[in-house]
C-alpha cells in the first residue's frame, strides 16, 4: 500500500465511524447538552478532565465555553481539570497520580456543576476516580467514551449521559470525540442564546 492510499485509508475509517456515531450517539449529544445547559442556567460549572489526547479535548471544550464557540457570548464556567501544573504533580506527589482529578472535584465541584469525564477506553483509574468524586458532590456527570465504555460506564446513574462512540481504534474515537464536543458547544449556545 503505498502512502496515499494509507492517508485514504484513514480518511475513509474515519467517515464511516462518523456516520455509525451519528446514529448511535446523536441522542445521547443532545441529552448531555440538556444536562449542562440545564447546569449553566442553575448557576453550575463543566469541569472537564481526561489523559493525553483527552486531556486536550477537555482544555479544548473548557475554552470554548469560556471564551467563545462560534458565537458571540458571555464567557461560560468552565474549568479543564488538567491545566494546572503545580496542583497536577503535587497531588501525584503527595497521593497518587489516580487522585489528580478527584481531589481538584472534591474541592471545587458543587451539587449543580456537571462533570465531563473523557477516556478513549473508559478505564483511565484517575477518570474512573473522578466520575467517584463528582458522584460524592451531587454533580451530574457526562462521560464521553468508546469501546465497551470500560468502568466508567458501570458507575453511570440515570442522571447521568453516556456518549460511547462504537469504534475499538483510539484514533477514530478521538476524532470523533472534538465532533461531539463541537455538537455540545453549538447546541449550549442555541439554547441559551436562541437558534441563529
Amino acid at each position: 500500500m503505498d502512502a496515499t492510499d494509507r492517508v485514504r485509508g484513514h480518511f475513509e475509517e474515519s467517515i464511516a465511524v462518523k456516520q455509525a456515531s451519528c446514529e448511535a450517539i446523536n441522542a445521547s449529544i443532545v441529552a448531555a447538552s440538556e444536562c449542562m445547559s440545564q447546569a449553566l442556567l442553575n448557576e453550575g460549572k463543566i469541569l472537564s478532565c481526561g489523559n493525553g489526547g483527552s486531556a486536550g479535548d477537555a482544555q479544548h471544550f473548557s475554552s470554548e465555553l469560556l471564551n467563545r464557540f462560534e458565537r458571540e457570548r458571555p464567557g461560560l464556567p468552565a474549568m479543564a481539570l488538567t491545566t494546572d501544573s503545580s496542583t497536577l504533580t503535587s497531588i501525584a506527589n503527595d497521593y497518587a497520580y489516580e487522585d489528580i482529578f478527584s481531589k481538584q472535584i472534591r474541592a471545587l465541584g458543587q451539587k449543580n456543576d456537571v462533570l465531563l469525564a473523557i477516556s478513549t477506553s473508559g478505564k483511565s483509574e484517575n477518570v474512573i476516580r473522578a466520575v467517584v468524586a463528582a458522584h460524592e458532590r451531587g454533580m451530574r456527570v457526562v462521560a464521553l467514551s468508546g469501546r465497551d465504555g470500560g468502568s466508567v460506564a458501570g458507575l453511570l446513574t440515570e442522571d447521568d449521559v453516556e456518549i460511547r462512540v462504537p469504534a475499538n481504534r483510539t484514533a477514530r474515537i478521538q476524532e470523533v470525540h472534538l465532533l461531539v464536543i463541537h455538537c455540545i458547544c453549538d447546541l449550549i449556545d442555541a439554547s441559551l442564546l436562541g437558534e441563529v
